[in-house]
């Protein structure tokens, strides 16, 4: 995949103001630029833009089976409906992510990691959003514009994408899902990898983040709320009886997350031909 670049330009430009091989955003006198999925054959699930690995086993076991085949069903009537994903994130809202665009032949992105991409690497990101925090939610926000303008996606939105009024909006361009984790799987993730929460956000002295996390997800679960289907690990774990959360797979979360998609896509349908005229 080609290397995204930061291009510096002194006279501004129109967003994508003529045919390219990329897509760019404009924050403050540079242009952000990174690969165009309707232009590029882009890696899929097995080489994510996120971090590229997934293990290659997928399909062998039953559950793996049963989510393909629901996405099979769901496909047909999807139309190319892009999917974002919205929640604190966690290794398994991202892993989610990814079996969801490979079950529906869809690419998939994380929106952090695309504008750690544009701006040089994750380094450069941190820096950038430590630097200039309001900067570096504007330049998501303009990953958001290029990508709800696209079909065929699953995208990971980052934590905050849900405090503004304009992400809200460009989320309805497709069909949004609150993964809804226990916090204590957040914050193992957490603890594994700090970088993924900014400083703002999540302060992490070694102590677990467990409560700092609920802090942060009561500032935000009103935003989450607004998506259009919550899929709840808490509610998979009842559904299926199981006594212990670390029993649940991404394959049961996957398959609860294609049954909400098939509901909100009939509801849809059944609008549509309510709305005809006789």
């Amino acid at each position: 995949m080609e290397k995204a670049s930061l291009c510096h330009r002194n006279t501004p430009l129109p967003l994508l103001n003529r045919p390219s091989n990329f897509l760019q955003f404009k924050h403050q006198n540079s242009f952000l630029k990174f690969p165009n999925p309707n232009l590029h054959r882009l890696r899929r699930l097995n080489c994510s833009v996120s971090d590229g690995t997934v293990s290659s086993s997928l399909g062998a076991t039953d559950s793996s089976l049963a989510v393909k085949k629901k996405a099979a069903e769901v496909s047909s009537e999807l139309k190319g409906t892009s999917i974002f994903l919205v929640g604190l994130k966690s290794s398994l809202k991202t892993s989610l992510g990814k079996l969801l665009a490979d079950a529906l032949r869809y690419y998939y992105f994380d929106s952090d990691s695309l504008v750690e991409e544009a701006v040089g690497g994750a380094l450069a990101a941190k820096s950038f959003r430590e630097s200039d925090e309001k900067g570096f939610y504007e330049s998501e926000t303009e990953v958001l514009k290029q990508l709800s303008s696209m079909g065929r996606l699953v995208v990971c939105a980052g934590n905050g994408t849900v405090t503004s009024s304009t992400n809200l909006a460009l989320l309805r361009h497709g069909i949004s899902l609150w993964i809804d984790v226990p916090l204590d799987f957040v914050a193992r993730d957490v603890i594994e990898d700090k970088s993924q929460f900014a400083p703002s956000e999540i302060s992490i002295s070694g102590s677990y983040p467990e409560d700092e996390l609920g802090a942060l997800y009561d500032k935000y679960r009103v935003g989450y709320a607004t998506a259009d289907a919550i899929i709840s690990v808490q509610k998979v774990v009842s559904r299926l009886g199981c006594d212990n959360l670390d029993e649940i797979t991404r394959e049961d979360m996957a398959l609860e997350a294609l049954r909400e998609i098939e509901k909100l896509t009939r509801v849809k349908k059944m609008q549509e031909e309510a709305a005809r005229p006789f």
